[in-house]
């Protein structure tokens, strides 16, 4: 009778894995020995492995190449890192170092943009692909930066406005994009996308607004999918309709040479996870090429704005279980030291589901349990997991403490729950570790930020 934690795993799930291995009864998660973390950094603890940024980002890049060289593909492939992923100046550092654009969101990520150029990490010839709705202080800050001799960067009209007070305010030639307002799948709660102009929208506003403009050049064409790309007919359907208006608008506009096809790369959630990522790109690549060819027009550069599949799988959010509550004969609750709603608001916000492991005991027997966080609201919780829709863990023991990890937690997770601020009962923020390898590939530990302390809270709700 298999009745051991690791004897679980051996026959339900696919393990070692490229992340994953055990070595003496404790996990290590890309060799890094994470009891060893716990031990010298404590928990609860909120770590980033750096070089699985620059791995995924070369991962996508191989990808594309293989990609246009089966295909016969002769323009450009472009990576841009979706900074509203994570906003970090560790993330920024670490991607920029692979020769890659990067994709804003909001007047803010101009700033971070004139940061990494006053520390030297970019210089004006960077490009700069900014998205999202913009209001006046975005409009503002893009202006300035393209005045100020930044001339790669390309706003992505969201709207008809945005065009007019670029003008109002740019000196120069300056390109653009259009944002296209895909479908929603049947599913969503409204038809279509509240970002972007409407798809039969496009060709008259080119004609109208953009064709005689003096200092404007339409660049690039952008088209974002929000449940991601996947190989479904709905995705296809959407990819078709936005290569009909890149055809024609080619056809009148030559000096449009770029399709953005936004992010959308899914990350590993499961250790049973299973997406065929080289697969997607040559298809992907394969139909723009076909298409473009049956239409009679150049092939365009391709960019992609990958945020989550950038910096997602750098993550991980480490605890302990401090106490276990029996409520009835069926339900036991581990609890952890720090909160869910605090530190993993996906998990209740939108029922994301992360990797979860045990970092130690894996020769233990195992329990079936729920995992519960330490605010009093009921939803700070998190209750199932890849051992078919239950968490089983080592059996909960007074003398023998258990330490659990969930990774792949590096997307969204600080800039939705908030960094260093108030959170939800006051839970302090947990202390934040980097780790990255030198040349000789020795592990290096870094504290980014130490944990919240309680007068640190006190100071902001105003009491001290």
């Amino acid at each position: 009778m298999k009745i051991k934690y690791s004897e679980l795993i051996d026959q339900t799930l696919y393990f070692p894995t490229e992340e994953f291995n055990v070595s003496e009864n404790n996990l290590l998660f890309h060799d890094v020995p994470l009891m060893d973390v716990v031990e010298q950094f404590g928990t609860p603890l909120k770590i980033s492995y750096l070089p699985r940024i620059s791995q995924n980002i070369q991962k996508a890049k191989s990808w594309f190449k293989e990609a246009f060289e089966k295909t016969g593909y002769k323009k450009n492939y472009t990576y841009c890192y979706c900074t509203k992923s994570s906003h970090f100046n560790f993330v920024l550092e670490e991607a920029l170092k692979n020769d890659i654009s990067i994709e804003t969101s909001s007047a803010y990520d101009m700033d971070i943009v004139k940061s990494l150029y006053e520390k030297g990490k970019v210089d004006k010839n960077i490009e700069v692909i900014c998205n999202g709705f913009k209001t006046d202080d975005y409009l503002t800050n893009i202006s300035d930066m393209i005045n100020s001799g930044f001339e790669n960067i390309t706003p992505i009209l969201d709207n008809y406005r945005e065009l007019d007070k670029l003008t109002e305010s740019i000196d120069s030639t300056f390109n653009i994009g259009i944002r296209i307002a895909s479908e929603e799948e049947p599913k969503f709660e409204f038809y279509t996308s509240r970002l972007g102009i409407g798809y039969k929208d496009i060709i008259p506003y080119y004609s109208q607004k953009i064709a005689e403009h003096p200092n404007a050049r339409l660049k690039m064409l952008h088209f974002f999918i929000n449940t991601g790309i996947k190989d479904t007919s709905y995705y296809w359907n959407e990819l078709y309709k936005c290569l009909r208006v890149y055809a024609r608008l080619k056809k009148i506009a030559p000096e449009v040479d770029s399709l953005n096809i936004g992010g959308g790369f899914p990350i590993k959630t499961s250790l049973n996870f299973d997406y065929d990522y080289q697969y997607m790109v040559e298809e992907i690549v394969s139909q723009i090429k076909k298409f473009c060819e049956e239409e009679g027009v150049e092939e365009p550069n391709i960019y992609t704005e990958f945020g989550s599949f950038t910096v997602g799988e750098s993550g991980a959010n480490l605890y302990k279980i401090i106490s276990q509550k029996r409520q009835n004969d069926r339900e036991k609750w581990n609890m952890i030291d720090s909160s869910f709603m605090t530190t993993l608001p996906d998990t209740w916000a939108i029922s994301r589901h992360f990797i979860m492991l045990p970092l130690n005991r894996w020769e233990d027997t195992y329990e079936r349990v729920f995992l519960g966080g330490l605010t009093c609201d009921s939803d700070d919780y998190y209750n199932s997991e890849q051992h078919t829709n239950a968490i089983y863990l080592p059996v909960f023991s007074d003398t023998k403490p258990l330490y659990i990890g969930f990774f792949h937690t590096g997307a969204y997770q600080e800039t939705i729950g908030g960094y260093g601020g108030v959170h939800h009962c006051l839970m302090p923020q947990p202390r934040h570790v980097l780790i990255q390898k030198d040349e000789n590939g020795e592990l290096q530990y870094e504290i980014f930020r130490e944990k919240q302390e309680p007068e640190d809270i006190l100071k902001i709700l105003g009491y001290k």
